[in-house]
């Protein structure tokens, strides 16, 4: 008699703990979801800045690149090759920002826990690929004020050197970011400041909250 008194006592005491620990996770998953929602605000104001100076951006590049090929000669070639590749990653770059926007803004503080976390996995993934495309661009910023009538064959070997120094070595530059931009690097420092123009620390911060919910369900295991 005493034996089940006992049992019924402990599953008594069993039942009010996991109550306790339900409305804690509760507690803290409405907590967490508050402050990553707070946190990607910041996100959010990033991408519709980005989306506006894009569109300005593009227009312009739009405009020039119109201009040069309503007037065409020879001499804008370089011009218009530069340009053009500068023009099509930036409306790449554009895209993504939507995207990003959209990603952020239809995220649900409220749904399950896991699929939060792959909403902002995905988020943080196409963050580092949108940085490591737009890498792509830089070498052009050394070619588009070349021209034909005059680049190579009216200026000495010296110069042709120095152009190809620059632009070699922004090909060099360009090409070590683009493959540096990789998750794996997410754990250096140097990386995480490198994305954290195109908002990959707010992303990481919102990951980080929700690091604190699966700590809280080992705890309690």
């Amino acid at each position: 008699m005493e034996n089940i008194e006992l049992i019924n006592v402990w599953k008594e005491q069993n039942d009010k703990i996991e109550k306790a620990l339900a409305i804690n996770m509760r507690i803290l998953k409405d907590t967490i979801g508050r402050k990553a929602e707070s946190t990607l605000k910041g996100l959010v104001r990033l991408k519709t800045a980005g989306i506006v100076a894009f569109v300005i951006y593009l227009l312009f590049l739009a405009y020039i690149l119109v201009y040069a090929i309503s007037n065409y000669s020879s001499a804008v070639n370089y011009f218009i090759v530069s340009i053009t590749a500068i023009f099509l990653i930036n409306v790449k770059g554009f895209a993504d920002y939507i995207k990003h926007l959209a990603w952020t803004k239809n995220i649900n503080y409220d749904g399950k826990i896991i699929e939060i976390q792959k909403q902002l996995s995905r988020l943080q993934l196409s963050i580092i690929d949108h940085a490591k495309f737009m890498c792509l661009q830089f070498p052009f910023f050394t070619t588009f004020y070349l021209s034909d009538q005059w680049f190579p064959h009216s200026v000495g070997w010296g110069y042709i050197f120095f152009q190809a120094i620059i632009t070699g070595s922004f090909i060099f530059f360009s090409y070590w970011l683009y493959k540096k931009h990789k998750p794996e690097n997410l754990d250096k420092k140097w990386f995480r400041n490198l994305i954290s123009g195109s908002g990959g620390k707010y992303v990481e911060k919102a990951i980080e909250f929700y690091k604190e919910i699966e700590e809280f369900e080992r705890e309690n295991e």
